[in-house]
């Protein structure tokens, strides 16, 4: 198929340094303080890099760019749900595709309509575009006269088929997603998935015939600013290392040199043919004057010098806005968060100001927005990127890291702690304030949505209902999302409703629907809509002198001066504790819990009512009446003698005094759902005990996720073989596995007792058996060694149903997967019909619960 081979140095600039060059979501406009930013370093930049391109390329090797291809179209569902169809996978997957060619039709739909092949080719801005490619696929082929390494990079798709094997895409355009690959001799085949939206963004595919298989990229950074004046310890900075080796790098270090000063940080192994962003120190000590400096990065393996590179670093006056960059606990990679400091310096027991940014925004661009205030501390955490996960899963988690490290770092006054957050971040400000309603003295949603039902973004909406008993399930596992249903929390706190009246990307109608859904109840809440606003109307979109009055005017209360609770969890392990009670277990897996709890700290009495609460903790220590504690819940009466700090109310039938549950069942320290076993630092470990195809799909499919984390998460996981791998090694980390019983040895050290079990040409969910090569499934099982971490798993009985695995998108924010979901490959053909099981584990983990559990 033609092409067109251009050198690398003649390539358009936005190619060279695509961390500067970023598009924007459809769905999301570029604010005006980042587009004035962006002109800045652009401009800055382009002298900088053409002087680079004349003195030394980053590299000596030819560009690919493909100009023609083959597209069909309206082939494949993806979304924020379990459940996926992709006809071209299933083709894949279980050996049906057949070489594609003009005309030629991939399926007929159910429509009878035919779904062809169809030649297409870029426009003049060098992009495949239009309707032949939304919900599809786009057919490239690549001749090579050997064998050699290359660095593959498409931007605009959602993922892609390199010879048969996934590899990340580059669905928001960021650039700088560059994967190696080997060539093979001869035809090297790739298919990328486009989403909806290429008929606008498009498509562009080269390729980087690399002499050099072993690289430092620098498109994609992570690092703080040095502040004038500070102390000189060694800050932390990410950057990423290519290894298109075939071979794992190991014993590497990296030497880092500013002003005069080196550190030097030993990295991790390297897997072959991967990417990883790495975490290296920097000694800052001698970079004392604002203005920006270079540092010298340093690549060795042992002695041997593999690529040297150069990064720039900044120092800031302390009363500019600035960065801090820390390791993060999700996963041990370097995380950064943005700060407008208060004028004049942080002071203890000032205010501190959450802001939560939207789509495409850095967390730096959003501290910018704001100028200083004289009474607080504005902090901006990242969301993991600037489109992340929507402030939901690992985006939620992020905030509260954020908020942890800068309550510990400004020392704020823990009743003056505000939430605020523009579009995306305006759903961030509804959700983390509905899920978290004792840490906000108030909340400010700025142009923001309430639910990802409602509005969605690039990875679609969650479905308001399944149409069937199967997706009712699956879809509970995304109830934490719903902040309609979690609404009545934010009767503690103030709320400041604020959108423009002419918003055409968030509609203004979200912030009414949220103003009629607060008037049934909020005694407290302003609402004020911008005439004329857009959706970005100046900075004043976000800092709004009369938002920060209103929140001057509200405090929070502590939990000594609360009496009454109202509150509402769907996940315990998501949020659990509202003041002085806690759910700790429900008696029906994800559905909505309530608590409405009445406390007479004179009289030594609770009364209250419950819904969906199998295991309630109450903390007794500010009653301080005389006598024994009374408690009254749904109408059973229970007495706890006096000077009881605390205690553990059991429901079955009845409410009744029990103990605390021990730390093997399910609790708020480990819940489920599958996707909480991406947590505590997760390792990746893949099977080599099976036959080659296993082997291979396993490694693929574990470097796949590796790769999507790291392009949705600035993530960085450990990839670990089966045979290098010890539970004792890796204490109270996560752990991912990819294979099944027979493939994988750590199955039988993580899984001997977990009653869902897979090996070749069959899977058991409790009692029931599924056979045939073609299951998969994804679950989660608690480490039997460690109180917080637990197992995901990745399964399947052959080779159809493991590469099935491949198609879901379980790091797309606020999509629900339950604590297991099994499935034979034809799910991707026929939708939930092709799904064998589906539910949650009993609170004793157990798959005998009769709630939450489905399977045909």
């Amino acid at each position: 198929m033609p092409y067109l081979k251009i050198p690398f140095f003649a390539r358009p600039l936005q190619y060279l340094n695509a961390g500067v060059f970023s598009s924007r979501d459809p769905c999301e406009v570029q604010e005006p303080n980042e587009r004035k930013l962006y002109m800045i370093r652009t401009t800055k930049t382009l002298v900088a890099l053409w002087i680079v391109l004349l003195c030394a390329p980053l590299y000596a090797q030819d560009t690919i760019r493909f100009t023609t291809g083959l597209a069909v179209g309206g082939v494949h569902r993806y979304g924020r749900e379990a459940i996926v169809q992709d006809q071209l996978a299933w083709q894949l997957f279980t050996g049906k595709l057949q070489q594609p060619s003009a005309g030629q039709t991939l399926y007929t739909d159910d429509e009878n309509r035919p779904h062809r092949w169809e030649s297409v080719e870029v426009d003049s801005s060098g992009r495949f575009r239009g309707e032949a490619l939304s919900s599809g696929y786009l057919y490239l082929t690549y001749e090579s006269e050997k064998e050699q390494p290359a660095l593959l990079n498409v931007m605009g798709n959602s993922m892609m088929f390199v010879n048969g094997e996934p590899r990340s895409g580059d669905i928001y355009r960021d650039g700088w997603m560059y994967v190696p690959v080997l060539l093979k001799k001869g035809t090297n085949q790739i298919l990328v998935r486009c989403s909806r939206f290429v008929r606008w963004q498009g498509i562009e595919a080269r390729l980087v015939l690399l002499q050099q298989p072993v690289t430092i990229h620098t498109g994609d950074l992570t690092l703080p600013h040095i502040l004038a004046g500070s102390t000189s310890d060694l800050l932390w900075g990410g950057v990423v290392v290519s290894n298109a080796t075939n071979k794992t790098l190991r014993n590497l270090t990296l030497t880092s040199t500013l002003e005069g000063k080196s550190a030097v940080t030993r990295l991790p192994d390297i897997p072959p043919l991967t990417i990883r962003k790495v975490g290296f120190k920097f000694d800052p000590s001698n970079a004392g004057t604002v203005g920006k400096h270079n540092c010298q990065l340093q690549l060795k393996q042992g002695q041997k010098t593999l690529y040297q590179e150069q990064v720039t670093v900044e120092t800031m006056n302390p009363s500019s806005q600035h960065s801090y960059t820390f390791i993060s606990e999700i996963d041990g990679s370097v995380q950064y968060f943005a700060v407008t400091p208060q004028t004049g310096g942080p002071k203890e027991g000032s205010a501190l100001f959450l802001s939560v940014h939207g789509a495409g925004v850095e967390a730096i661009g959003q501290a910018r927005a704001y100028d200083s205030k004289d009474w607080g501390t504005l902090v901006a955490p990242t969301n993991r990127r600037p489109r992340g996960f929507n402030w939901e899963d690992w985006g939620r988690l992020d905030a509260l890291e954020v908020l942890n490290l800068a309550v510990k770092k400004f020392s704020p006054n823990p009743m003056r702690i505000y939430l605020t957050g523009h579009s995306m971040g305006g759903h961030g400000t509804w959700y983390l304030g509905a899920t978290y309603p004792d840490k906000w003295a108030a909340i400010a949603p700025c142009a923001g949505y309430p639910t990802l039902t409602g509005y969605g973004s690039a990875d679609g909406q969650i479905p308001q209902k399944g149409r069937n008993e199967m997706e009712e399930i699956l879809l509970r596992a995304s109830n934490p999302s719903n902040v309609i249903e979690l609404a009545k929390n934010y009767k503690s706190f103030g709320v400041y409703i604020f959108h423009g009246d002419s918003d055409r990307v968030v509609s203004v109608d979200y912030a009414r629907q949220m103003r009629k859904v607060l008037a049934d109840f909020h005694p407290d809440f302003a609402y004020y809509e911008y005439p004329g606003g857009s959706h970005w109307f100046g900075d004043e979109s976000v800092d709004w002198p009369p938002l920060f009055e209103y929140f001057r005017q509200h405090t929070n209360k502590r939990d000594s001066a609360v009496d009454v609770i109202d509150f509402t969890t769907a996940n315990p392990g998501i949020s659990s504790t509202y003041r002085w009670a806690a759910i700790v277990q429900q008696q029906h897996p994800l559905e909505y819990s309530k608590i409405r709890l009445n406390r007479d700290r004179k009289n030594n009495t609770i009364e209250g009512e419950t819904e969906n609460v199998a295991l309630l903790k109450l903390d007794l220590t500010d009653l301080k009446g005389s006598g024994d504690v009374r408690i009254t819940l749904d109408g059973d009466a229970l007495t706890v003698p006096v000077n009881t700090d605390e205690v553990y109310l059991h429901k079955e039938t009845r409410w009744e005094i029990g103990k605390q549950p021990t730390k093997t069942q399910k609790g708020p320290h480990r819940y489920g759902t599958f996707k909480d076993a991406f947590n505590h630092r997760m390792v990746f470990v893949y099977g080599t005990k099976g036959n080659t195809a296993e082997r291979q799909w396993a490694y693929a499919k574990a470097r796949y996720d590796a790769e999507v984390w790291y392009y949705r998460a600035n993530g960085a996981v450990d990839v670990v073989a089966d045979r290098d791998f010890d539970p004792k090694n890796y204490p109270n980390r996560g752990v991912i596995l990819y294979g099944n019983a027979a493939t994988n040895s750590a199955w039988n050290k993580l899984l001997s007792d977990c009653p869902i079990q897979f090996t070749r040409g069959s899977a058991t969910v409790g009692t029931r058996k599924f056979e045939g090569e073609d299951i998969g499934g994804f679950f989660v099982w608690p480490r039997k060694d460690s109180d917080v971490a637990s197992v995901g798993v990745v399964a399947g009985t052959g080779i159809s149903g493991m590469r099935a695995t491949e198609a879901n998108q379980y790091f797309a924010g606020g999509s629900g997967f339950p604590d297991y979901f099994i499935f034979s490959a034809d799910m991707l053909k026929v939708g939930a019909e092709g799904v064998k099981a589906a539910g949650f584990f009993g609170n004793d983990w157990s798959i005998a619960a009769k709630d939450g559990v489905v399977m045909r």
